[in-house]
């Protein structure tokens, strides 16, 4: 038995849950965000909780119903709280900006990289911190991830973007010969 998916999901105050087929459609203060049901699983719903459940035993439907219970619970948090990844600008003359849409990084290349910033997400830049909130846990993730992978830390003096409070492993650098 899946430990994640047995787990009720419980619905606040002022979201609503429409369906529409195998599309779930969850309505919130927000915003609204879907989520398409794979064959196997099924959501039933009573008063404020919802129930994933799946309908066999095959290896496939036990996968899904921790994943569909994992998402839909994202999906609640989401249209109540949102998310919000910070990362973080660390180096001499490392700046970002926003100009039209667009997040302008200033990271030690001999030109400035311009990202678009997906529809949805909201980024806004505080001294060195970029800070991306959304509903869309996963489009905060994944646009946090790109930001991130245009200059991640390196392992020497530790400069690049990094998520904050991440951890970036130092090495030693070379020893210098004696007598040369």
């Amino acid at each position: 038995m899946s430990r994640i998916g047995v787990q009720p999901i419980i619905l606040p105050d002022g979201v609503s849950l429409a369906r529409e087929g195998r599309m779930l459609t969850l309505n919130g203060a927000g915003g609204q965000l879907s989520l398409n049901l794979p064959e196997g699983v099924d959501v039933s719903q009573k008063e404020n909780t919802l129930q994933v459940t799946r309908q066999s035993e095959q290896r496939e439907h036990r996968a899904l119903h921790g994943t569909v219970r994992s998402l839909l619970a994202n999906i609640v948090t989401g249209i109540t709280e949102g998310f919000t990844k910070k990362l973080e600008l660390i180096g001499i003359g490392y700046r970002a900006s926003i100009e039209d849409g667009q997040l302008i990084l200033l990271v030690g290349f001999t030109h400035p990289v311009k990202m678009t910033i997906p529809e949805g997400l909201e980024v806004r830049i505080e001294k060195n911190v970029i800070i991306i909130t959304g509903i869309d846990r996963q489009r905060v993730g994944q646009f946090a991830a790109v930001v991130r992978e245009v200059r991640p830390p390196e392992p020497y003096k530790g400069k690049g973007i990094r998520y904050e409070g991440e951890k970036v492993r130092m090495k030693q650098g070379k020893a210098v010969k004696a007598g040369a």
